[in-house]
């Protein structure tokens, strides 16, 4: 069974760096850029791990988060959200809302990399 990732992002050179990085480890990954429907992307596709922007058109990667957790089937789903945004108090909305990793953009490949891996190796540890 390969490894997924569902991007939720709406710029296209973000989706171009994240999906070519992580093609090229090994993970099959969907792209999804709107927000106003993003919850259903994520029941449809089922991915091992979730990357969600937080700035998205039609609905907010916060609300998009509280839904995800508030839902018992993506309840433990790990969630690396992005933002351009690396205020202190989104940071702590995010983890109040049971974020897996909050990340600020610019990221470094390595840190991208290392992180959806280790949210993916952590989430399969519970099974």
């Amino acid at each position: 069974m390969s490894k997924s990732v569902l991007l939720v992002e709406d710029e296209p050179n973000i989706i171009e760096a994240i999906s070519f990085l992580l093609e090229r480890d090994g993970w099959t990954v969907r792209i999804h850029s709107q927000g106003s429907d993003a919850v259903e992307a994520v029941e449809r596709v089922k991915p091992n791990v979730l990357v969600l922007d937080v700035m998205l058109p039609g609905r907010s990667g916060f609300d998009i988060l509280k839904d995800l957790r508030n839902d018992n089937t993506t309840k433990d789903l790990p969630i690396l959200m992005l933002t351009a945004r690396g205020q202190t108090k989104d940071r702590e909305l995010a983890e109040s809302y049971g974020v897996s990793h909050f990340m600020t953009k610019p990221f470094s490949n390595e840190e991208m990399l290392g992180k959806v891996r280790e949210l993916y190796a952590a989430s399969t540890d519970k099974v």
